[in-house]
């Protein structure tokens, strides 16, 4: 549902595609002035390889619920302050923000000279897909800045797609994992594809999984390695892949390796470090039918999020209880969205739509 900023460039992609829009991954600095973003430089586009056909499943599908909405009223250095007139008002850290966010068809609640009381305003095309620019109101700032939820610190970023580097939205499905990691009584085994920036890798890392993080982008991966720097989490168990995801998980498939907690988050386009295309909706049912496949016996839960997309969370919902046919559990779907918190950030207020989801777990 959202306009899915969804996080930074959406250029990568899996494969047919393995990350992010390419856009605003880039590896995090030192902080200084803020410069004119570089342009994008995208790949040629290439057909995406279907490497198997769908599994032709059998038996009843799980349970359901529906509709389900997790929200977020915010935690650590975000919550959302405000919203109205096609943006959105945030506190990230030190910093108050505002990014443009088609879902706010309201007038805001906070008067005018709150909104202009800020740090940054990005500005410029407010298409997901499209570049822009940030202004600095009050003074000039550095392109990066600590952060941190849930205990993990990571780095803040001005992006030329209005991205910060991590999509608070989640916060609900990073905790839902960190609270299963650390009731398992046995290391999890987490699987963190489209994995951008590395925060809910360092999460789950924390909680005591073992993790495997893929990204098509070589600038996400750096990005990722530097907030784990920051967290303290050198010597945590994890695996930074920059790779097409759908080729990764392929090739897992093939080597029968498994996993217990299985994030996707995959863009509504995007393309693969080699020019790999991923469409959402004609690669989405592979994507799942793979990901079905390489979930350990013992599995946890599959969680799959999906931005900007004109489409009911009733339809992945039936897709996922479809992939999931003959497995038990359940699968519970529906939206994503974010409290308004006001300024103090403990003053609920409207809840804004940012995504959509559909969750299997396995009761």
């Amino acid at each position: 549902m959202r306009q899915k900023e969804r996080r930074p460039g959406q250029k990568p992609a899996a494969g047919p595609t393995g990350g992010r829009r390419s856009d605003d991954r880039g590896t995090s600095r030192p902080l200084k002035p803020a410069s004119k973003p570089a342009p994008v430089r995208e790949a040629a586009a290439a057909p995406a390889a279907i490497e198997r056909p769908l599994t032709a499943r059998t038996g009843e599908r799980p349970a359901e619920r529906v509709p389900i909405i997790l929200e977020s009223l915010g935690a650590g250095d975000f919550h959302l302050i405000d919203s109205g007139n096609g943006e959105k008002l945030e506190q990230y850290g030190p910093f108050r923000i505002v990014r443009p966010e088609g879902q706010a068809l309201w007038q805001p609640s906070l008067p005018k000279h709150v909104w202009e009381k800020v740090d940054a305003v990005f500005t410029g095309d407010t298409d997901e897909e499209g570049t822009g620019r940030w202004r600095f109101p009050k003074e000039a700032l550095g392109e990066t800045w600590p952060l941190n939820l849930l205990a993990v610190d990571f780095f803040g970023r001005f992006t030329s797609f209005r991205h910060v580097g991590v999509f608070p939205e989640q916060i609900v499905h990073w905790t839902w994992m960190k609270q299963q990691v650390e009731a398992a009584g046995r290391p999890l085994k987490v699987l963190n594809l489209f994995g951008y920036t590395g925060v809910a890798s360092l999460v789950a890392a924390a909680a005591g999984a073992e993790v495997t993080h893929v990204d098509a982008s070589k600038k996400a991966i750096g990005w990722a390695r530097e907030n784990q720097a920051l967290s303290r989490l050198d010597k945590a168990p994890i695996r930074w892949i920059c790779e097409d995801a759908m080729k990764f998980i392929l090739r897992e498939e093939r080597r029968g390796n498994t996993y217990d907690i299985i994030l996707t988050d995959p863009p509504k386009f995007g393309r693969g470090p080699n020019g790999e295309v991923w469409h959402l909706f004609d690669h989405l049912p592979l994507m799942l039918d793979v990901c079905r496949e390489i979930l350990s016996p013992k599995a946890v839960g599959l969680v799959l999020t999906a931005y900007s997309i004109r489409a009911s969370f009733y339809s992945i919902h039936e897709l996922m209880r479809e992939t999931m046919r003959g497995a038990g559990g359940v699968v519970e779907s529906g939206e994503l969205v974010i409290r308004e918190a006001g300024l103090d950030g403990k003053t609920p207020g409207r809840a804004l739509s940012t995504s959509l989801f559909s969750r299997w777990v396995p009761k």
